[in-house]
């Protein structure tokens, strides 16, 4: 969950008085967002140096920070905050007097201008909850399409909550730190593109095994166990407490009604038949009618650095019905279910699944697949539990929460 505030820098390269002007906060279940306040810009004397002065409260000792520039008042923020140091980036200690400096001689050279504007971001990159009501949704394909193995039933999910953005790499740390030194031993030390991107190359049983190290460094119930013991190694299939009020993956019923976000009958999560590159982290290709962005028969060109993997920070795009980022593209979500060909039953309630097989169910399509892949009721039966990939991730879900 993250937070910003902007302040408004009225001459470049001059120093003048600033105002600080804060953006309304996401809510949360049961933490308060991080709180920047108290922002000013001032240019060193005889230097094109821009110091941003600010204080950061959070419900964590550190956050990640990141600058924005504007130079139309804040409409964009699309002038380059490249040359900079100081408090900013990942493991910023909450507190007063933070100091981002800002080398506009370099990035900025020769464009005075009075709109420019400034936005400091932080986020504490932890999971927040949405609450998923209980309800009867239709779930598998629409729209027209084929898919055999999801044809369209009336499925009821019980309440649940579910993560809002993809675990971030800088949450699996934290997590992952405390875990191996209380006997998590063999938990993967996974892999993402920075602390704000998702978390991949993560098998099936280090997800697992992370959902319960974390409901054990909160306190909780774990949700997965072996012989009635915490799962905490090895890759025995666990039996799973839904009662217990810890981490897990939501099942693959759950997914789908929570990617839908309310919204019958369309492909995607935002609610319409169509997708393209403003919506989300995904490859676009001419093979699908139903991708407005199939001229770029490519990937996504803002995160296409030369660099794989190509995913994007969680968050950047907006939210379907339910308050849910990147349900389609970034990066793959395994789900709870042993994959079936054959198990969508109409009328079903809480549906879990196999009961037993050789894949784990992946959804949500990333930055490496098409747009095919992306839509709401497409499911894969690919992903042996032990794989790892660049493109898999995952996301939380909760049955209860204090």
């Amino acid at each position: 969950m993250h937070v910003n505030a902007f302040v408004a820098y009225f001459r470049a390269f001059r120093a003048v008085p600033v105002c600080a002007m804060l953006c309304a906060l996401t809510s949360c279940l049961w933490a308060a967002d991080p709180v920047v306040s108290n922002i000013s810009a001032v240019q060193r004397a005889g230097t094109k140096l821009v110091d941003i002065t600010y204080d950061v409260t959070a419900d964590t000792p550190t956050v990640l920070v990141a600058l924005e520039i504007s130079n139309d008042g804040g409409q964009t923020f699309t002038v380059p905050a490249v040359t900079t140091s100081g408090a900013l980036g990942a493991g910023i200690a909450t507190g007063t007097g933070k100091v981002i400096t800002w080398n506009a001689g370099v990035d900025w050279n020769g464009r005075p201008s009075s709109q420019l504007r400034f936005k400091v971001v932080a986020d504490d990159l932890f999971t927040t909850f949405v609450r998923i009501p209980a309800s009867s949704f239709t779930m598998g394909r629409t729209s027209g399409d084929t898919d055999s193995n999801a044809p369209p039933v009336n499925v009821t999910v019980s309440q649940f909550y579910m993560g809002k953005n993809e675990v971030t790499k800088a949450e699996w740390d934290v997590v992952r730190t405390w875990a191996i030194s209380n006997g998590y031993a063999d938990l993967g030390a996974g892999a993402g593109k920075a602390s704000n991107h998702p978390v991949q190359t993560v098998s099936w049983w280090d997800v697992i095994k992370w959902c319960n190290a974390k409901s054990q460094k909160e306190g909780l119930t774990p949700c997965y166990t072996v012989s009635g013991s915490v799962m905490k190694t090895g890759t025995t299939a666990p039996e799973m407490n839904w009662t217990a009020n810890g981490y897990r993956l939501p099942t693959e019923a759950e997914w789908e009604k929570a990617a839908r976000g309310g919204v019958s009958g369309k492909r995607f999560p935002w609610g319409t038949d169509t997708i393209s590159h403003s919506q989300a982290n995904y490859y676009a290709s001419t093979s699908y009618s139903y991708d407005a962005s199939r001229s770029v028969n490519n990937y996504h060109p803002t995160y296409n650095d030369g660099n794989t993997p190509y995913t994007s920070p969680v968050g950047s795009f907006a939210a379907n019905g339910y308050g849910l980022h990147d349900m389609a593209g970034n990066v793959w979500e395994w789900c709870w279910d042993w994959y079936g060909a054959s198990t969508y039953v109409n009328g079903a309630t809480d549906p879990r699944g196999a009961a037993s097989g050789s894949t784990r169910v992946s959804r949500g399509g990333g930055w490496y697949d098409g747009a095919n892949y992306c839509r709401a009721a497409d499911r894969i039966s690919f992903f042996t539990p032990s794989i790892t990939f660049y493109y898999i991730g995952f996301r939380v879900a909760r049955s209860s929460v204090p």
